[in-house]
This record gives C-alpha cells, structure tokens and sequence, in this order.
C-alpha cells in the first residue's frame, strides 16, 4: 500500500487540478464585486463543482492516511 499511494495521489492531484482549471472563468471574487445577478449552478457545472470538493477530500484523506502508514 505504502508504494501505490503516492500514484494514487498523483493522479488525483491531476484530476484536481483539471477540475479547479475546467470551472468557469469569472465566478470568483470579482463577480461578487460588480453588478451581477445571483448565479446558480447548473448541469455540467454543478457536476464539476461537486467533482472538485470530492476530489480535495480524498487528496486530503489519501495524505493524512500517507503520514500514519509504516
């Protein structure tokens, strides 16, 4: 197990790192700046959305499980 994990985490990083990449542009602070609407996630973005938080979680627990392994 001690030698898989850290493939395990590579590919996640990717996954997550693709995900963080693929959400859509202007959403962040500056949107809440300027005069805009309330904005609700739909479809493909919300998939994307909840893809991303899943991902971070299990990177998350794969390097907290990482530390504690013989």
């Amino acid at each position: 197990m001690k030698e898989i994990l850290p493939m395990i985490q590579i590919v996640v990083g990717i996954l997550l790192s693709v995900c963080v990449l693929l959400q859509a542009k202007g959403t962040g602070l500056g949107r809440s700046m300027g005069p805009t609407s309330y904005h609700q996630r739909r479809g493909v973005e919300i998939l994307l959305f909840r893809a991303t938080i899943a991902l971070a979680v299990v990177f998350v627990v794969f390097s907290i499980i990482g530390q504690f392994l013989p």
